[in-house]
């Protein structure tokens, strides 16, 4: 059964919870070009009302030029150039239709159908995205919330505390739920990690059924590609992106949190990790909530832990550091101009 759809495939959940393994999964599919992803729409899609009417090519270049901007100080660098003009004439007027032009080059130059993208925040954009594309297909990726957190506290993607955490898994977690009661399991496929990695065969045989393309067994080396080496080496948060689908990370919060941790963990998650069919302490519902003072004392603290061994271990930090400078610059020049009430129509830069 080879699908005949050239639409996306967008992973969506909370991040540490298994997306560069699926992604990669997927990018070792002979139909499926899946790059690592520069959150286009996270980023942008807050300041989007700053380019005016994108019907209109000056408004809609300017964007293009920004988005690849970011593509450009993005922390795992595509090997393919994007042609900014021809994004600029192949884009339909939104901030997904340009991310899909910019995308849709990245494929053709892989030599593959269909695109993917591993950007789990998209779970704030389905609608946008099925709006510009009907066929557009989700892999709702979920993992237990103690695991996320207890990879999160080492991770310099997502926030340290687990409290903060569970609390981004959680809403994030009723977001694609609400995605799937939507739009159903025919455009959106739950897909749980602990599954993928106990079974990966038949869950990913199940997958590829949903994607309407056929199963390939190259699926389950992905670790031996050039890509998966490449992501292994550039940050220590994927440093298991070269090796096998293991399941040795089931249950890696044992050593990850403390038995308080994973108590807040619950009482944050509540009944979200219970419908996903993942047990929670009853005892939960007996602690107090931390105040956000210590909770902002402690992410600062483990914050400055992380930053200082991903100065030490990862190569791609400078790139990051710019990424998140440039992000800034951008948020800021919008909440300028709204303050200062210059209309949109009025840009010139």
């Amino acid at each position: 059964m080879t699908g005949a759809s050239g639409d996306p495939v967008l992973i969506i959940g909370t991040e540490r919870s298994g997306s560069n393994l699926l992604r990669l999964i997927l990018d070792a599919h002979s139909r499926i070009a899946v790059p690592h992803p520069p959150h286009f729409m996270r980023f942008l899609s807050p300041v989007v009302a700053d380019y005016g009417d994108l019907a209109v090519e000056p408004n809609r270049r300017r964007l293009v030029r920004d988005t690849l901007a970011l593509l450009d100080r993005h922390i795992h660098p595509w090997p393919h150039p994007i042609d900014a003009d021809r994004v600029v004439a192949t884009a339909r007027p939104t901030l997904f239709g340009v991310v899909d032009a910019v995308y849709d080059q990245y494929r053709e130059a892989e030599g593959k159908a269909r695109w993917g993208c591993k950007s789990t925040f998209m779970v704030d954009h389905v609608d946008e995205v099925l709006a510009d594309r009907p066929g557009a297909r989700f892999i709702w990726l979920v993992r237990e919330p103690y695991d996320v957190t207890a990879s999160a506290k080492r991770s310099v993607f997502g926030y340290c505390h687990p409290y903060r955490m569970a609390q981004l898994w959680r809403t994030q977690q009723e977001r694609a739920q609400a995605a799937l009661d939507r739009w159903g399991p025919g455009v959106v496929h739950l897909l749980r990690y602990e599954d993928l990695v106990l079974e990966p065969e038949q869950q990913l045989k199940e997958l590829c059924a949903f994607l309407g393309e056929d199963f390939e067994p190259g699926m389950l080396r992905h670790h031996d590609s050039a890509a998966a080496r490449r992501t292994a080496s550039l940050s220590e948060s994927w440093s298991r992106a070269g090796q096998p689908i293991g399941r040795d990370r089931i249950g890696s919060h044992r050593t990850g949190l403390t038995d308080n941790e994973r108590l807040l963990v619950d009482r944050a998650t509540g009944p979200m990790k219970e419908r996903l069919g993942y047990p929670v302490d009853r005892l939960a519902g007996q602690i107090d909530e931390p105040s956000p003072l210590s909770v902002a004392a402690r992410s600062a603290l483990t914050r400055c832990e992380v930053e200082y061994r991903s100065l030490r271990k990862d190569d791609n930090h400078r790139l990051r550091i710019a990424r998140d400078l440039h992000v800034r610059g951008l948020h800021l020049r919008f909440l300028a101009r709204r303050a200062l009430g210059i209309p949109r129509t009025t840009r010139t830069d």
